[in-house]
């Protein structure tokens, strides 16, 4: 399955660019589309598109058309794009709420609805979205996160649903706490070894996209265990 066209959203965050790297290095074509205004590194042979605001319907639909043309087609799409935020309802906003669900769900719909056509077309696509172990049970603060990430569980089950009789797979990966540079500054006292690598996450994403997990759709994957430093 080399060879194929991916696109991998938050393509330049700590996640992403570690996803973005694995696809890369089994000798698939990664485009890696994110908000921020450039990229921090470069992925040899790979296409970045910087600045790209994933709610935005018409931006997405050029996002993906030039990937689409530079690529030769999607066969595969990774929606780690998202947010986070912890405060509690009455300490918080309701603008919050709405951040949330912007960032984590509706950037997730807006950019898969605009790749389905391609995706379908590809002998086996695949859609796999990042959604969190938080929302199965939401801890003090994180009403807002959770709410948002359990949209994403939904809306990979009912797309699963939707393309139950097509060659597409959507499934969802379940991180706990993720361990990068960002989580490790804003929890300088945690214990990291109980947090999830980004490999680790990315070896998940990769089985997921392989052809060994054709029958595996509408599933919510924990990823939840440690590794010691």
């Amino acid at each position: 399955m080399s060879g194929r066209s991916i696109i991998v959203t938050g393509g330049f965050g700590a996640l992403g660019r570690v996803v973005a790297a694995a696809f890369a290095a089994q000798g698939d074509r990664v485009a890696r589309i994110d908000f921020a205004p450039t990229a921090p590194d470069s992925l040899a042979g790979g296409v970045d598109l910087a600045g790209v605001d994933l709610t935005d319907a018409a931006a997405v639909e050029r996002a993906v058309a030039e990937v689409t043309a530079k690529l030769g087609g999607i066969d595969v799409l990774v929606n780690i794009a998202g947010g986070f935020t912890w405060e509690t309802l009455d300490g918080g906003s309701i603008a919050s709420w709405e951040k949330m669900f912007t960032m984590n769900i509706k950037s997730n719909a807006t950019i898969t609805k605009a790749v389905l056509p391609a995706v379908q077309a590809s002998a086996a696509g695949r859609i796999i979205n990042i959604g969190a172990g938080a929302a199965v049970q939401a801890a003090m603060g994180m009403g807002a996160y959770a709410a948002s990430k359990a949209g994403v569980h939904r809306l990979t089950e009912a797309l699963a649903a939707e393309l139950a009789d097509s060659n597409v797979t959507v499934n969802a990966v379940l991180p706990s706490i993720i361990d990068t540079p960002t989580n490790r500054a804003d929890m300088p006292d945690a214990d990291t070894s109980k947090w999830v690598k980004p490999q680790a996450i990315a070896d998940v994403i990769l089985f997921l996209a392989s052809p060994a997990a054709r029958s595996i759709s509408g599933a919510l994957i924990p990823v939840t265990r440690g590794q010691p430093d």
